[in-house]
């Protein structure tokens, strides 16, 4: 059980940091190799192939013969330059094109039953008054029982402008409304939560993505925070598995004046060599900073970091990052697919090359990423200094300036967790406390679960056939407990809500946020060229 859960963990960062994979705008050039050599190479294959179709004991099935003959070249070369199949690339270029045509909501099948998790604020659902909780039980009359998270998004994605009636069941109301949905344009956020945190001069926000917004967005949420008197800001970038190299470029430039630089990239083709400098464009106040990473902080996340830490203008802390130092190139393939190749390195600005070795083999590679007894640390060897002269090291991702370790939690709430127990409870307690939704302030400092609730909540297990364990709930009670708190918060106003109670009770963020006069000093280490209070 304890293998197979590796196993899943690590499919699942596999997934994110391929998908997260930086990309550079250039295309390589084509004629790398003599034609003879291509040739012979391409007639081996061929042969074979022709040997395998003709001969073979059952009708092979070609496509899959060429896409995995695809998959394992590529696996000789690195862990980051994949095929992309057809039927996936549409989905992952749209994450990171950074919108959608559809109804706009954020859902989970539980139970068989499509559930609304929230409205995207501004959105054509949160316009005709879904709610979080909310469960469509049938699309233009046809039951929606049984649903595929696939046939979610064919039934309710559509053309801007279409309508879909969608039939709804809300939990503490009786019988069921037809509501008309007319779709449109979807953003999909990088920023998933900003907001000040309780000191009142201290600003957070979560960037889970680097995507074709996610500078535009961050720029909004620091503008906003800065309107409400922020003077130091959190910028949290724990499990963010990266995107575009020009928007990690983007988000830096607005903490460093112009001049510097930022990030390089050096391939074996001259067109894949660039150097990146911060500009006066967006550069903000340089108030004290700190940036969150974790094992899953990869690719865009590590420049980000790498950057601020090696230029001295704030403090990194968390847990030592990914380690992928490799740019790919997505280069769209004739029949819809596409091939993400790695064409360069990048080096952060002191020369520094994170990306971790993957001599061992993909499966180790990743699974030693968020495992701290076999992980490959830093090489000391590879020793490099900050413009302030602070040491710093290549080799295995970024080495926070302060280490502050993740909370672990039992295997029992794990499982709460991947099951939406949680969320459940949070629905359910909400649909019959409404008038709680009257005062989130008051909701956030008085509420508190009560045993009369962890009742409740074990109902709810019993449904799912999920025996309680007292051990591990007696070990985990202060982090099931703030659970049940945050998405109770999530049904009563919407996703920001559930991150604030979140974030509140966040160990590592309340550690970084002691932390704070540590950046400050950091940032004073040494004096910023082309920098002036006009700059802000």
């Amino acid at each position: 059980m304890k293998n197979n859960a590796i196993f899943r963990r690590t499919l699942i960062v596999m997934f994110l940091i391929v998908l997260g994979g930086l990309v550079l705008s250039k295309m390589g050039n084509k004629n790398l190799y003599s034609s003879d050599t291509i040739t012979s190479q391409l007639q081996r294959f061929n042969e074979v192939f022709y040997y395998v179709n003709k001969y073979y004991v059952e009708s092979p099935n070609r496509e899959k013969l060429v896409t995995g003959a695809i998959q394992g070249m590529l696996s000789e070369l690195d862990p980051h330059s994949v095929y992309i199949p057809k039927d996936r690339l549409k989905k992952i270029n749209e994450q990171f094109h950074g919108s959608y045509q559809g109804i706009g909501i954020e859902f989970i099948v539980l139970n068989k039953i499509l559930t609304v998790v929230s409205p995207i604020p501004g959105g054509p659902s949160e316009a005709v008054g879904l709610l979080p909780g909310d469960k469509i039980i049938r699309i233009e009359g046809e039951s929606a029982y049984g649903i595929t998270e696939d046939e979610v998004q064919q039934k309710l994605r559509g053309p801007k402008g279409s309508k879909v009636k969608v039939t709804i069941k809300r939990p503490g109301q009786t019988g069921t409304f037809d509501v008309v949905i007319t779709r449109a344009e979807i953003p999909i956020k990088s920023v998933t939560a900003h907001f000040m945190l309780d000191d009142g001069k201290t600003g957070y926000i979560y960037l889970g993505r680097f995507a074709r917004t996610t500078s535009e967005e961050l720029e909004e949420a620091m503008e906003r925070l800065e309107a409400q008197g922020m003077q130091d800001l959190i910028l949290d970038l724990r499990m963010n598995s990266g995107g575009y190299l020009q928007q990690a470029v983007e988000v830096v430039d607005k903490f460093i004046p112009g001049g510097y630089k930022i990030v390089y990239t050096r391939g074996r083709l001259r067109s894949s060599d660039d150097d990146f400098y911060s500009t006066t464009k967006n550069t903000h106040k340089l108030y004290p900073l700190i940036v969150m990473i974790d094992h899953g902080s990869a690719s865009a996340s590590e420049i980000v970091a790498g950057a601020i830490q090696d230029l001295d203008r704030g403090l990194i802390v968390g847990e030592t990052s990914f380690g992928k130092g490799l740019v790919q190139n997505q280069i769209p393939l004739r029949d819809g697919s596409a091939l993400r190749l790695t064409v360069a390195r990048y080096y952060t600005p002191s020369g520094r090359l994170i990306q971790r070795p993957y001599d061992k083999g993909i499966m180790d590679y990743y699974a030693e990423a968020r495992n701290d007894s076999t992980r490959r640390k830093t090489d000391s060897t590879k020793v490099f200094s900050t413009i302030a002269g602070r040491k710093v090291y290549g080799g295995g991702g970024i080495t926070p300036d302060s280490t502050l370790k993740s909370e672990k939690i039992t295997r029992f709430t794990s499982k709460l967790i991947a099951k939406r127990t949680f969320f459940e409870f949070g629905s359910e307690y909400a649909s019959n406390h409404r008038l709680l939704s009257q005062n989130f302030q008051k909701f956030k400092n008085k509420f508190a679960v009560t045993d009369e609730m962890i009742t409740e909540f074990k109902s709810i297990l019993a449904k799912h056939n999920i025996k309680f364990n007292q051990e591990a709930y007696n070990k985990d009670a202060d982090y099931i407990k703030l659970m049940m708190k945050a998405e109770v918060a999530r049904h009563l106003w919407n996703s920001d809500h559930y991150y604030i109670i979140r974030i509140s009770a966040d160990s590592q963020v309340e550690t970084a946020l002691s932390l704070m006069p540590k950046a400050k000093k950091i940032e004073q280490l040494h004096e910023w060229k082309n920098y002036s209070q006009n700059n802000y």
